[in-house]
């Protein structure tokens, strides 16, 4: 059950949702939230940092899931009026890229939160640009003491 009402793009909302400061913040839209998922958006722009030759490379990819699970933290706190805490990727596996977005293409990543213990957050993520996948992951958060 998503326990969002609508979807968040204002970007001032959306910076207090991740630690992340321009020019890295790499979400821009707040899709969906549960208890166990997260969906965001990102529209790559040519001026994003992770841009070269007109398509976002794959650190950018990886970032951007990155900042969803920061997203899915950040909105936690965000409701009981709490700042996002910091947090780092503590490790990834199972990367698999099919392909690599153009500047002004819309991502959607979904995330699935399979663990949380004591700020260590494991999840799974996709990648979908234009329903198709092109990037899945397995990815392990840490959050900053």
């Amino acid at each position: 059950m998503n326990l969002l009402k609508e979807k968040i793009t204002d970007q001032s909302i959306i910076l207090k949702l991740i630690p992340q400061r321009p020019p890295i913040v790499m979400v821009d839209a707040l899709l969906y939230f549960d208890a166990s998922k997260v969906m965001s958006g990102l529209t790559i722009l040519d001026t994003n940092m992770f841009v070269q030759d007109g398509y976002l490379t794959e650190p950018g990819l990886i970032e951007h899931m990155a900042q969803t699970v920061a997203l899915y933290t950040g909105y936690h706190f965000y409701i009981k009026n709490r700042p996002a805490p910091e947090g780092y990727i503590g490790a990834i596996k199972g990367v698999v890229i099919e392909k690599l977005p153009k500047v002004n293409t819309q991502l959607e990543t979904e995330v699935e939160i399979l663990q949380e213990v004591m700020g260590v957050t494991l999840v799974k993520g996709l990648t979908r640009l234009d329903g198709e996948i092109i990037m899945s992951a397995q990815m392990k958060t840490v959050l900053k003491k």
